[in-house]
């Protein structure tokens, strides 16, 4: 594994394997974290919408250059958007 390494993350997995981390969260901070996390992932609801065939095309060939189902990658687009972090670029 270490060998598909750059050297950049083979200097950081060193640095970690010497114990020079040291956490600077509070138990409590990590509990909080922790719960995010998870309830970020957690899907529990279902949600039908109708869009276009160009804009479904238009996502499925996106999700298919990054890698991710495009239910997944339209669910990433979502969460981004009503929790502030989706920006748009200016042309």
């Amino acid at each position: 594994m270490s060998n598909n390494l750059s050297k950049e993350e083979k200097d950081i997995l060193e640095s970690y394997e010497n114990d020079e981390w040291v956490s600077v969260s509070k138990p409590s901070d990590i509990a909080r974290y922790k719960a995010a996390a998870k309830a970020t992932f957690k899907k529990d609801k279902r949600v039908n919408i109708r869009i276009s065939e160009l804009d479904l095309e238009l996502l499925q060939e996106r999700a298919l250059i990054e890698g991710l189902p495009y239910q997944t990658l339209m669910s990433s687009v979502l969460h981004k958007y009503v929790t502030g972090r989706f920006t748009e670029k200016n042309a």
